[in-house]
């Protein structure tokens, strides 16, 4: 299973966001890392601002390149915005929706759970960290996986909650109800700077 396994902090610093969770290093080292990070970075080009914006989606939920480019792919042929389109794409991946629920403090530790088989869609096993969730879909956490230590101590500690997703505490899963609007999602992304990249 290709994934990103380079440095975390560093990428965090360089878009100066905490792309992979809370990080102290951002707050010690407010500037982008190597050696010429304190020094004056001259001005980029259109290119390598879209270019950037594309590596922060890419990071941020942990999808590789050619992956990345399949979404885009899909997003396109969609009737509607495309770059929002490629959000809730991305937004629906699996992965992503068990770290929205809260089973997981971060979208890496996720995309294990799901990998390592704790995580069901509609009551059946799925190990598939980019399997596409359809509205109405139940996510939930395999019987034999409730007391794992891992999920109880994120979902004890999560007190976010997000209007496309229903949470049940009870049975310990959640709802996918629709696609999330692009004024839901939280992300700092500009998602037409990726459509502009894609389109020259």
């Amino acid at each position: 299973m290709a994934r990103y396994t380079g440095p975390k902090t560093k990428i965090s610093r360089r878009f100066g966001e905490p792309i992979f969770g809370a990080s102290k290093a951002l707050q010690k080292k407010a500037y982008p890392p190597g050696q010429h990070g304190r020094g004056r970075r001259k001005k980029q080009s259109e290119y390598a601002i879209q270019l950037a914006e594309k590596q922060k989606a890419k990071y941020t939920y942990g999808v590789l390149e050619r992956q990345f480019a399949n979404v885009f792919d899909k997003a396109s042929r969609k009737s509607g915005i495309t770059g929002e389109i490629l959000l809730q794409l991305l937004e629906a991946r699996l992965d992503n929706t068990v770290f929205r629920l809260g089973i997981a403090p971060t979208r890496r530790a996720a995309r294990q759970l799901v990998s390592h088989k704790h995580i069901t869609v509609n009551g059946e096993v799925v190990n598939v960290p980019s399997y596409t969730l359809k509205n109405n879909d139940i996510v939930g956490v395999r019987e034999k996986s409730k007391s794992l230590e891992a999920i109880t101590g994120s979902l004890a500690s999560n007190v976010k909650g997000f209007s496309w997703l229903e949470w049940d505490s009870a049975s310990m899963s959640g709802k996918f109800m629709n696609a999330p609007s692009r004024e839901e999602i939280p992300e700092n992304i500009k998602e037409q700077l990726i459509v502009e990249l894609y389109s020259k």
